[in-house]
């Protein structure tokens, strides 16, 4: 009777030291495919005259192809990529637009439109504020500063952004327009109001494309109005 008296008290005393154990936590899921990587391009690492490009990683533009092609310009990525002029630079009131074709549809859906407000574009303290809109009629508004990004506008969805049609392909104009009002920027997608907000000295600076990783994307009209 000792014997099974001292196992069972054996037995209990083990019990909190199982319940201690802790449980092994579950692998965290992945927003995309493990293999959507950036995708190398052939024909890429040359500008037009007078463009630069930042890619969102350091591999540079080996993988960037943007050409001149017609009246306009054609985007194929490789990685996420801002497009600039140093000559456009918004010091004032302005209203920049550019009419997007995304001619291929990618794995995903990628963001593609126009940046404001761009300072030190080459240096490590980047600054910038994107419009984007995607393939699944959501549109993005971000602020850049640096390594960080801060979401002015969390992707939404809006009747003004064209979806693609069954071949992949979608037309979008978009504008970012301080003109009309100076205390505000408007943010439109095909002519229609998709967000404002009050104008501060960030919006000022250079102003260009942001494209996403993998797209292939055709861009007309751009311009910079003062």
């Amino acid at each position: 009777m000792r014997i099974l008296t001292a196992l069972a008290a054996l037995s209990a005393a083990a019990l909190p030291l199982a319940a201690q154990k802790p449980n092994t936590p579950a692998a965290p899921a992945h927003e995309h495919a493990m293999d959507d990587h950036d995708k190398p391009v052939t024909g890429g690492g040359t500008l037009p005259a007078g463009w630069m490009a930042r890619t969102d990683n350091p591999a540079g533009v080996a993988n960037v192809k943007f050409v001149t092609m017609g009246s306009g310009y054609h985007v194929t990525l490789g990685p996420a990529t801002i497009l600039y002029r140093a000559a456009d630079n918004a010091n004032g009131p302005f209203h920049t637009l550019a009419t997007f074709t995304q001619t291929k549809e990618p794995t995903h859906a990628e963001g593609y439109g126009l940046f404001v407000g761009g300072r030190s574009l080459n240096a490590p303290t980047q600054q910038y504020t994107y419009f984007l809109v995607r393939g699944d009629g959501k549109f993005l508004i971000k602020r850049r500063d640096g390594a960080q990004t801060s979401v002015i506008r969390d992707w939404t969805e809006s009747p003004a952004v064209v979806k693609p049609d069954s071949a992949g392909k979608a037309t979008n104009m978009l504008e970012i327009d301080n003109k009309s009002d100076p205390s505000k920027v408007t943010f439109k997608a095909n002519g229609q109001e998709v967000y404002s907000m009050p104008a501060d000295a960030s919006v000022r600076g250079i102003v260009g494309l942001r494209v996403n990783h993998n797209l292939d994307v055709h861009v007309a009209g751009f311009a910079l109005h003062q």
